[in-house]
């Protein structure tokens, strides 16, 4: 898996350049654009996106996604939800402007040379089930207006959204029943929530998803949780991985770390997760995990 590997830049630092640097000195082969130089990506200009593909494939990489916040935000204004990081993008907060964003992203893609454009499944709401018609309704939209465009959406499980852990964004995926919406699948966010990543988790996405995102999370007693390497956290990462190899999965992963050590910076974190996964590739031999010898 480790030639589909690559990570989201910010994660290693908020210079893209020196970012790309770390990340082709550390043999990944792709990147997600998420912030470049501390702007969200969709609130770049048309030149500012094509001179990031430029940088991108200088370093011998591809943009393999844009991570963009599209549906970050409250299908009700009037409504109380959830809220949660939505990575320096502007005050965008209704489902109109979200679609304006979605059309922006669709240009950017193409500018990227990327077919994949991340998204969620707005704030969550105190009983998301309630809302599933009215999300589906948005998510169907947006799937017809990507598939006319040939682009691919990937819905991600995120906490703070009502597609929060692997059943509920299986379920609106399942809903939606659009070629061009499938689900991105971060067993780290699962078990943020202090549920099973896998099995369970993966079970009620393996038949939709698109895409991976790495990261781990311990879940401790009273509800609280954290990120932490890759290896370190609940993710039964090599049960994963090995399901993954055996169930025929030919998309990519993506670093996504969200951790860095005490004293540190973003790339410290990355390179922990990086050793992590791939010392457990290494434990995965014997039981049919690949992995490279470097």
């Amino acid at each position: 898996m480790l030639d589909r590997l690559g990570i989201i830049t910010d994660e290693v630092s908020p210079s893209l350049e020196e970012a790309l640097s770390w990340i082709r000195e550390h043999g990944l082969r792709h990147v997600e654009i998420r912030m470049v130089d501390g702007k969200n990506v969709m609130m770049l200009t048309a030149e500012e996106v094509m001179h990031v593909r430029k940088r991108v494939e200088a370093h011998g990489l591809f943009v393999s996604a844009i991570a963009s916040p599209v549906f970050k935000c409250p299908l009700d204004r009037n409504r109380k939800v959830a809220g949660g990081d939505t990575f320096g993008q502007s005050a965008e907060e209704d489902v109109d402007s979200h679609f304006l964003m979605l059309e922006k992203a669709l240009d950017y893609a193409d500018l990227l040379g990327t077919s994949r454009i991340r998204i969620f499944s707005f704030w969550r709401e105190q009983s998301p089930e309630q809302y599933d018609d009215i999300i589906v309704k948005y998510l169907k939209r947006a799937a017809e207006t990507a598939e006319k465009r040939g682009k691919l959406l990937l819905l991600e499980n995120e906490p703070s959204c009502n597609g929060g852990c692997a059943e509920e964004v299986g379920r609106l995926a399942d809903l939606t029943a659009s070629p061009a919406l499938k689900v991105l699948w971060d067993p780290g966010n699962e078990a943020y929530l202090g549920l099973k990543a896998f099995p369970d988790g993966y079970e009620a996405v393996k038949h939709v998803l698109a895409h991976v995102h790495l990261k781990d999370s311990l879940f401790r007693e009273g509800g609280d949780a954290a990120c932490v390497p890759i290896g370190r956290g609940d993710v039964d990462y090599i049960g994963q991985l090995q399901a993954l190899e055996r169930d025929g999965y030919e998309g990519l992963f993506s670093i996504e770390t969200h951790y860095v050590p005490q004293g540190g910076v973003p790339a410290d974190g990355s390179a922990l997760s990086l050793a992590g996964l791939r010392q457990l590739l290494g434990r995965g031999l014997l039981n049919g995990v690949e992995a490279e010898n470097e």
